[in-house]
């Protein structure tokens, strides 16, 4: 990580705050730092970068994290995105490369190789689907709450996944995406 950061530092608009070897850390690094973006490798000596994604996507949601790895494999890229990683580089993309994902990240743009991603779109479990198909007849979340027979809080919990699996903002961009991913019709 250090031939990354002494590469980094060479851009002027991009600043390293620090450099983490030990994850068990780095919780106390974003508090103290609060970084907009982490560059997170992929596989650590004890630790999983996609797990340590999800805790700071999920903890700290204002920082983005870019994902490193050595290794260029569809599940990785697919894990990575899934996570709520902004960008996926590999070590053996430039520099320039790596620091423009991070501009990237840092501006809320998602920068993932475009080739791997388009047949992908997440599964959506079975509940999920249905409720999809509800959004999609203007049905409110008391509706569908009465109509599966669960909390409306459970049916929220169900629409943000939807929402971030399919990677929209908005119900009506969910019904939107899923139809062009032919996931509705």
């Amino acid at each position: 990580m250090l031939g990354i950061q002494q590469l980094l530092e060479k851009e002027a608009d991009l600043e390293v705050v620090n450099t983490i070897c030990h994850p068990a850390r780095l919780e106390e690094e974003i508090i103290k730092h609060t970084p907009d973006v982490i560059v997170m490798d992929i596989r650590m000596k004890n630790d999983n970068g996609i797990e340590w994604t999800k805790k700071i996507t999920e903890t700290y949601p204002t920082c983005k994290v870019v994902i490193l790895s050595g290794y260029d494999y569809d599940e990785y890229i697919h894990a990575a995105y899934e996570a709520g990683a902004y960008a996926f580089v590999t070590k053996e993309n430039s520099a320039f490369e790596l620091a423009n994902a991070i501009r990237q990240s840092h501006l809320g743009i998602k920068s993932f190789p475009a080739d791997r991603l388009s047949n992908y779109h997440p599964l959506l479990t079975k509940v999920e689907l249905k409720i999809l198909q509800f959004i999609s007849e203007d049905r409110t979340n008391a509706e569908i709450s009465e109509l599966l027979n669960i909390s409306k809080r459970t049916v929220e919990h169900h629409v943000s996944s939807i929402l971030r699996k399919l990677d929209v903002d908005s119900r009506v961009g969910a019904v939107v995406k899923a139809m062009k991913l032919g996931i509705l019709e």
